[in-house]
């Protein structure tokens, strides 16, 4: 059964696409951001007062860091090192952060236009360590449309 309208989503299930191939589930998703500037435009209004219209002003590009557990994974490390490698005719793809619900039906979707990896940090190497091994890479993308 899925969400009722009263439901909210819970922070445990998500997983991520690259140009519609779904390339796994991820651990993390921090430091999710676009934004987009803001215009004052100061005017009367109609009985004289001043008054201040705010107007939608340029969109800026976004970032999202994410964090997966260390795989082979052809489709994704060929991503990564299109962008590392500063081949963006191949790099720029799209991106989707999708969100599910307790039986993995997605509800909602990040969709990242024109995004590429600007940042790879693996986690620490420790021998004799018993945990999973993870990389953080940090997203960059030009547009982001939810539904």
């Amino acid at each position: 059964m899925s969400l009722t309208e009263t439901d909210s989503l819970v922070a445990h299930s998500f997983g991520l696409q690259i140009d519609g191939i779904f390339v796994g589930y991820l651990m993390s998703v921090s430091n999710f951001q676009t934004e987009q500037d803001t215009i004052e435009n100061p005017q009367n209004s109609e009985n004289g007062q001043p008054t201040t219209a705010i107007l939608p002003g340029t969109r800026k590009t976004g970032s999202v860091e994410i964090v997966r557990g260390m795989r082979p994974d052809r489709t994704f490390n060929e991503w990564i090192n299109d962008s590392t490698a500063g081949r963006m005719g191949s790099a720029r793809k799209n991106a989707t952060i999708i969100i599910m619900d307790h039986e993995r039906n997605p509800i909602r979707r990040y969709n990242l236009r024109r995004a590429w990896c600007s940042k790879i940090s693996p986690s620490n190497l420790t021998a004799g360590e018993a945990s999973v091994l993870t990389e953080t890479y940090t997203i960059v993308f030009e547009e982001m449309v939810i539904e």
